[in-house]
């Protein structure tokens, strides 16, 4: 069983080294925890491919400590620049030409590279103890919900790792916003997250495009979080466009959970659960997966889940709902 590790410096130096010498750390983020490995080192990187159980058509993100690494790992242009300024630190992902020094592996054989600084503090303290560049999925088996803590990781992946470095839970709560920028006269959103498309515009000065349709699985994808199915518990999801009402629930089942996004009024039982006590998507974006994976082990035969409204923050809460659902019911 894998070990936690609190952050203490003699842990860091220590995960460091791991690190360098070829060996997989589970890592906090301010998104989801990932599955790190020196993203220069190819047998490395098989490695997470092969705990995750994750096809290599599917990209790694490379984390980097500074801007200054970037130019190691990819080709930037100005726009790239510009955003990395005003979102680095945090969770924003750019598609970029890569250079050599970074193996195929971590690209799913494509000639460009997902790159991002993250910012959790002891993140980027091990980061910068380590010196090298370190690709990170999220640190659970292929498709399942991303986790959000240092228990998540063991749960899922404790017998296929060694160590876990504990940053508590994570703020954000969903992975990162991916945007492709190999080409900057025609960037496009390819993942929302918690930097929003609206945020990007407004610092590129024009309009960019949304994502392109679902990815089919065996065919190399330009980055992760691309498949139409993703990000999924076992037990089934139908989600509802529209908020749940209290006649829905009396006509379910005691073995359906119903999850809202706000404390419902008028409604309890042992089935029912909310995601934020007044519907704020942060917290209701930092508790999904949380949520997800608990309700996933207590037996219920099928989630009820409210899709958010509006776009920014609700875009990429829907995004992970609709890539972890069975399907959507317009009641």
């Amino acid at each position: 069983m894998s070990r936690i590790h609190r952050g203490t410096p003699r842990n860091l130096a220590r995960l460091a080294r791991l690190l360098r010498a070829g060996e997989l750390v589970a890592v906090p983020t301010e998104t989801v925890y990932g599955l790190a490995a020196n993203a220069l080192d190819a047998p490395a990187c098989r490695q997470i491919f092969a705990a995750k159980g994750r096809p290599a058509h599917d990209p790694l993100i490379v984390h980097l400590h500074s801007l200054a690494q970037l130019a190691d790992v990819a080709e930037p242009n100005a726009d790239a620049l510009k955003l990395a300024r005003k979102f680095w630190p945090g969770p924003l992902t750019l598609v970029l030409p890569k250079k050599p020094a970074v193996p195929d592996i971590v690209t799913a054989g494509l000639p460009s590279v997902a790159v991002r600084i993250p910012s959790h503090p002891l993140f980027r303290r091990l980061l910068k103890l380590a010196g090298v560049p370190l690709a990170a999925p999220s640190a659970n088996p292929f498709g399942y919900v991303s986790p959000t803590t240092a228990q998540h990781v063991q749960s899922g992946l404790g017998r296929k790792i060694r160590h876990i470095l504990d940053g508590g839970p994570c703020a954000i709560g969903l992975e990162s916003t991916i945007l492709d920028l190999r080409d900057p006269r025609g960037p496009r959103l390819l993942r929302p997250g918690a930097v929003t498309k609206s945020e990007i515009e407004r610092v590129l000065g024009r309009k960019i495009r949304g994502p392109k349709k679902r990815a089919a699985r065996g065919v190399a994808q330009l980055a992760p979080g691309m498949l139409a199915r993703h990000y999924s518990p076992r037990t089934p999801i139908t989600l509802h466009r529209r908020r749940i009402s209290r006649a829905a629930v009396e006509q379910g089942t005691d073995r359906a959970a119903w999850v809202f996004l706000a404390k419902p009024q008028g409604v309890a039982g042992k089935n029912i659960f909310w995601l934020d006590p007044h519907g704020a998507l942060p917290g209701v974006a930092r508790r999904l997966f949380h949520l997800l994976r608990r309700l996933d082990e207590k037996g219920f035969a099928r989630l009820h889940v409210e899709l958010a409204s509006g776009g920014g923050l609700a875009d990429a809460i829907n995004d992970r709902l609709l890539r972890a659902a069975a399907t959507v019911d317009g009641t």
